[in-house]
C-alpha cells in the first residue's frame, strides 16, 4: 500500500447525481483527485464513473445509505483504506419531496429529516474525526432555497435544510480554528437537470438566457472554497441566477 504522501488526495461525494454531485465530482477528478462517489444504488454511479475516466480522472462508486450509521462508518474506512485520505467531503443529499402539511406524514417527515440532515451529521462526523487527526480537510454541505426560508409545502423539506445548515454552523465555528474548513452552499434556484426540462419546460428554456444554473458553474465554486486561503474562508455561499429573485 502506497503511503499517504504519495496516494491521492480523495474528494467523497455523498449523493452523487447525474447534475450537481457529479459535476462537483469531475471538477475535483480534473484536478488530480480520486473521486468517490456514493448513492444508494450503485448502479446509478457507473454511468458518471466511465464518464471521468473517459476525460482521464480517477472515479469510484460506492453503494451506501447515508442514514445507516454502520454503513457510514464502514464506508468512510474502506475509502480511506483504498484510495487515501479523504481531503473534501461534499454532502449533496437533497430530499426535496413536496407535501401539504395537513396531508405529510410522520414516516415521510421523518425520512426527510434522515437523508437531508442525519445523513449528513453521520458522514461529516465520521470525516471531521480523521481530518482532524490530520490538521487538514474541507467539509462542504449543499443547501437549498428551503434552507433560508420554508415555502408552502416544503415544511418537511424546509426543516430539514434549516437543521443542516446549523449543523454546518455549528461544525464550522469549532472545527475552523482546528484548520478545518467548512462552508455551506445555497443552490437558489432551477438548475440545468433532466427533471427541471421534463417538467418545467418554460423553466428550462430560460437556459438560453443563463437562466438556470449549470451544474458545472456551481461545482466551480466548490472547487474555488476548497481552496480559499484560510484567511479568507467564505463559510456560507449563495448560487442564483442573475434573473432569480430573492
Amino acid at each position: 500500500m502506497q503511503s499517504n504522501e504519495t496516494r491521492p488526495k480523495v474528494v467523497l461525494v455523498i449523493g452523487a447525481g447525474d447534475s450537481t454531485g457529479g459535476a462537483i465530482a469531475a471538477r475535483f477528478a480534473n484536478e488530480g483527485y480520486a473521486a468517490c462517489l456514493t448513492r444508494r444504488s450503485a448502479d446509478k454511479i457507473q454511468p458518471l464513473i466511465d464518464s471521468i475516466k473517459a476525460a482521464g480522472g480517477a472515479a469510484f462508486g460506492y453503494a451506501s445509505d447515508a442514514r445507516k450509521e454502520e454503513e457510514v462508518i464502514a464506508l468512510i474506512e474502506r475509502v480511506e483504506s483504498e484510495h487515501g485520505p479523504i481531503e473534501v467531503l461534499v454532502f449533496n443529499i437533497g430530499a426535496n419531496v413536496p407535501s401539504s402539511i395537513l396531508e405529510e406524514t410522520a414516516r415521510k417527515y421523518f425520512k426527510i429529516w434522515e437523508m437531508a440532515c442525519f445523513g449528513g451529521f453521520l458522514n461529516a462526523r465520521e470525516v471531521a474525526k480523521r481530518m482532524v487527526a490530520r490538521g487538514r480537510g474541507t467539509i462542504l454541505f449543499t443547501g437549498a432555497t428551503a434552507s433560508l426560508r420554508g415555502s408552502a409545502n416544503f415544511a418537511a423539506f424546509a426543516g430539514a435544510k434549516h437543521a443542516l445548515r446549523a449543523l454546518a454552523q455549528s461544525m464550522a465555528r469549532e472545527l475552523g480554528p482546528k484548520n478545518i474548513h467548512v462552508a455551506h452552499v445555497v443552490v437558489d434556484g432551477a438548475i440545468d437537470t433532466d427533471f427541471i426540462r421534463t417538467n418545467f419546460p418554460d423553466k428550462y428554456a430560460l437556459k438560453e438566457q443563463d437562466g438556470i444554473l449549470s451544474p458545472d458553474h456551481i461545482a466551480e465554486n466548490y472547487w474555488h472554497l476548497h481552496t480559499q486561503p484560510r484567511d479568507a474562508w467564505t463559510f456560507e455561499l449563495d448560487l442564483r441566477p442573475y434573473m432569480e429573485t430573492w
